[in-house]
Parts: structure tokens; sequence; C-alpha cells
């Protein structure tokens, strides 16, 4: 079991951003929506490229900050996004991807059952300060 994507323990990584852009500038953060449910499944980033090759293809492409490459969502899982619509914030220095998930999942972590689940799983016990898995 990985602690950081299944355990209780609260972890944020407050550096993220710092780190991201340290070592990928030019990028920017994208909130995914998923169209049908409303929720933000994922926060991800993207660069000029990422961003043309996601317009062209109406797919969700990104930008990896860990690997400095450019991240098809769910290329290797097969948890894809149609791209269907683009907004901009009014600084014009983040987005939202609205997109529909092509086949159930969203995620790279699965539940117990084997299925993909959405990427914001659990949620904060503000009592215990620990993490509830909502899709064990």
């Amino acid at each position: 079991m990985k602690e950081l994507e299944e355990g209780t323990t609260l972890t944020l990584d407050y550096n993220k951003l710092t780190k991201a852009v340290a070592a990928c500038p030019g990028v920017i953060p994208v909130a995914v929506q998923n169209v049908d449910t409303r929720e933000i499944i994922l926060i991800a980033y993207t660069n000029e490229l990422a961003f043309k090759k996601a317009i062209a293809e109406r797919t969700a492409v990104f930008w990896s900050t860990s690997r400095n490459e450019l991240w098809e969502k769910g290329k290797t899982s097969g948890e894809t996004f149609e791209l269907l619509d683009v907004r901009v914030n009014c600084e014009q220095n983040s987005l939202v991807y609205i997109v529909r998930p092509r086949r159930g999942g969203i995620c790279h972590t699965k539940n117990k059952q084997g299925e993909p689940r959405n990427c914001y799983y659990r949620r904060l016990d503000f009592e215990t300060g620990k993490l509830i898995n909502l899709d064990p």
C-alpha cells in the first residue's frame, strides 16, 4: 500500500507549485471538472505545447511537472477524457477544462474492486485530522 495515496495521514505538498514552476517554467494550473457530475476531479498543469495539443485533439493533455514531458491523461491506464470546454480566469493565469471521462474511472488509483476512482476519494475528518477513504 502506498501511504501517500492510501493512508490516513494528511501530508500536503505545500511546495508542489514552487517545484513545478522552478522545474517547468511556463506552466499554469488547470482544474479539471467532470461535465456530468460537476466534480473537480483533478488539478494539473499545462504549457503552450500541451494546451495546443489538447485543443487540437479534444482530449485532456497536460504538462507533467514531475516528468517534464507531455502527459495525455489516461494514455497508459485507458482512463482518458474528452475535452468539451475550456474556461479561462480573469487574469488568464489558470484554466478549467470541462471533460467527460471516456470510460468510467478517472484516477490511476483503484479501489478494492479494482475500479478506478475519482482523484478526490478521501475527505478530512475535522475531529481527528485523519483522512477517510470514501471509495476503499
